[in-house]
């Protein structure tokens, strides 16, 4: 247990991160377990090894020392007391345990609200840190593998050394799914699953929802280390048989797969989800525009398609879905929070959508 502790307490350490992720997979496994079997023989010594690890996780509550005080606390205070941006990302309050981390932690949430609410927050963000003495960084940046080049956000230097978030083009060249250059939207596609990937590694809020693996709730992509590698498996499973398909030609046989890898990258949400015109809502908005064009050609190759995304009010699309989600946080209660997979009519065929939706609850 000392140990542990020591390894959980190094600052900027991914072997750190990595043993207190899996020590939360275990909290959260335990917990359900728990739950499932109240009569279990190993209850009593389950519920010790919970507070054991209760403690272990949570050791700035239990052991607080004044000379390891935040710099960017009042940021912290701020941010958490604010109620506009719960209604965008709920009530949890950051979990951030080092400036480094808290920097980082507010400014991938800012990526989840609407654009101009977001800018406002990363520029009072920049302010309340110049005055804890630190100012922003935009060259030591964590690199993401995506089509294009693009600061996300800035680090901090001075007082506080944190890295910021950039996309990078020369990043893709060695990321886990290797980019086709000979078609412009599997390169694309290509982009954006790699960039979704290594999201995954460094936003603990992420969930799924994609029914092909768990159809019954959103599931966090944090405390079931074991959907992380079902999702991303998925991913490249999906990416590969629209590469196959393009290769084909078949305009139908295409557009079902695009289908297909779009709802796969509509399944990586937030809870709540990002909303529509935030960055993260924005880049989502990407894929479905390369699935229309997907779609238009296989009108042009003489095809009867029709595609839908669904939103609005839930009553009024339903009988257009299936296997729908509900969630009793985010948005306006009765309206679709996000459109997981399209409704299509391929020539009579009709394939119902799926969508995450608020409760009237």
């Amino acid at each position: 247990m000392q140990h542990l502790r020591q390894l959980l307490a190094i600052e900027n350490s991914e072997l750190s991160r990595l043993l207190r992720f899996s020590l939360y997979g275990i909290e959260a496994a335990l917990t359900q377990a728990r739950t499932a079997s109240p009569q279990d023989p190993g209850a009593e010594i389950c519920d010790e090894v919970l507070q054991e690890l209760h403690h272990l996780l949570q050791p700035t509550l239990l052991q607080p020392d004044a000379s390891q005080e935040l710099k960017l606390s009042h940021l912290r205070t701020v941010f958490d007391a604010d109620p506009e941006l719960s209604l965008y990302l709920g009530n949890s309050p950051l979990q951030s345990q080092t400036d480094s981390d808290l920097w980082n932690e507010i400014q991938r949430k800012l990526l989840r609200l609407p654009e101009d609410l977001a800018t406002l927050w990363r520029q009072r963000t920049l302010e309340l840190a110049a005055a804890a003495g630190a100012q922003a960084d935009n060259f030591h940046l964590y690199q993401l593998p995506f089509i294009r080049d693009e600061l996300i956000y800035p680090g901090l230097s001075g007082t506080v050394q944190a890295q910021g978030l950039c996309l990078s083009e020369q990043a893709l060249l060695d990321a886990k799914i290797a980019p086709s250059h000979e078609s412009k939207d599997l390169y694309v596609l290509a982009g954006f699953l790699n960039l979704y990937i290594k999201f995954i590694e460094i936003d603990p809020d992420l969930h799924h929802a994609l029914k092909s693996i768990f159809s019954f709730d959103v599931i966090s992509l944090h405390s079931k280390p074991e959907q992380q590698t079902y999702y991303i498996d998925a991913l490249i499973d999906r990416f590969q048989r629209t590469e196959k398909a393009e290769e084909n030609a078949d305009p139908l046989i295409s557009l079902r797969t695009w289908i297909d890898i779009d709802e796969a990258i509509h399944s990586l949400v937030f809870v709540p989800p990002a909303e529509r015109y935030s960055w993260w809502g924005k880049l989502q908005q990407q894929s479905r525009r390369m699935l229309k064009k997907v779609a238009d050609r296989a009108i042009s190759a003489g095809n009867n398609v029709r595609i839908r995304q669904l939103s609005g009010l839930y009553a009024d699309i339903c009988a257009l879905t299936k296997d729908d989600l509900q969630l009793d946080c985010g948005g306006t209660p009765g309206e679709v929070l996000t459109c997981i997979r399209v409704y299509a009519r391929i020539n009579q065929e009709e394939s119902p959508g799926r969508v995450l939706f608020r409760s009237l609850r």
